[in-house]
């Protein structure tokens, strides 16, 4: 069936149609199940590629907050959001008895980015600020459904000559953020659906900050078992 018959058959609608109730539910719960299976598949093919990536990531991060680094997030769109999402995560740990740890997220501050944009060019954004604020150590994670964007590649690249680790997140088949060797761990979903990707990304950042405070909390059990045992 084509996307125009599809679309037909849903949203009849749409074309001057009427479409019977019972039919219309049972394709609505086709359309779940469907994306539901997609979701599964997709995250599945995702983790069994990219877990030694994220294990990777884990360790360089966790590494960055061992010298006193701290963290810098950047996306757009959606995946500005995300960005907020993780450095909230890092800054303000919801399991108990787990650290606060410095993290940035560069879409927060709008007067900062209105002003960059509209005088130097929206690609420039989060550059100026990873040039104000980033030190050798520090990390940057950026997100990207596509891997395109030009203002995170551009980022990654004045990052990496500055000394900090980077870390991006993708989508389809990573984009310039895959092949421009400026992004240290680059975590790919395996999809061009962006619905699919930002349902990646969220685990993976999520299992990223779980990982790293795992590594954390092994270095603090470390030093408290070598004291004890002087």
């Amino acid at each position: 069936m084509s996307n125009e018959a599809e679309l037909a058959a849903l949203y009849p609608f749409l074309h001057g149609k009427s479409q019977d109730a019972a039919k219309l539910d049972a394709a609505l719960l086709h359309s779940v199940a469907e994306k539901a299976r997609e979701s599964r598949e997709t995250n599945a093919a995702f983790f069994d590629a990219s877990a030694p990536v994220l294990v990777a990531a884990a360790k360089a991060l966790a590494g960055i907050y061992r010298r006193g680094g701290q963290l810098f997030t950047m996306g757009n769109g959606g995946s500005s959001c995300d960005a907020s999402h993780v450095a909230v995560e890092f800054v303000h740990p919801i399991t108990a008895g787990r650290p606060a740890l410095a993290a940035t997220n560069l879409v927060a501050d709008l007067a900062m980015i209105s002003a960059v944009g509209n005088d130097v060019g929206f690609e420039h954004v989060f550059v100026r600020q990873i040039i104000a604020h980033g030190r050798p150590g520090d990390g940057l994670i950026g997100i990207s459904t596509s891997g395109n964007s030009t203002n995170l590649v551009s980022a990654f690249a004045k990052a990496k000559e500055m000394g900090l680790v980077t870390i991006g997140l993708a989508g389809g088949d990573g984009g310039r953020m895959k092949t421009s060797g400026v992004v240290d761990h680059c975590l790919v979903v395996p999809t061009h659906s962006i619905h699919r990707t930002q349902e990646c990304h969220v685990t993976a950042y999520h299992i990223l900050w779980d990982l790293v405070h795992t590594l954390l909390a092994d270095d603090r059990g470390s030093a408290a078992g070598k004291g004890a045992a002087a």
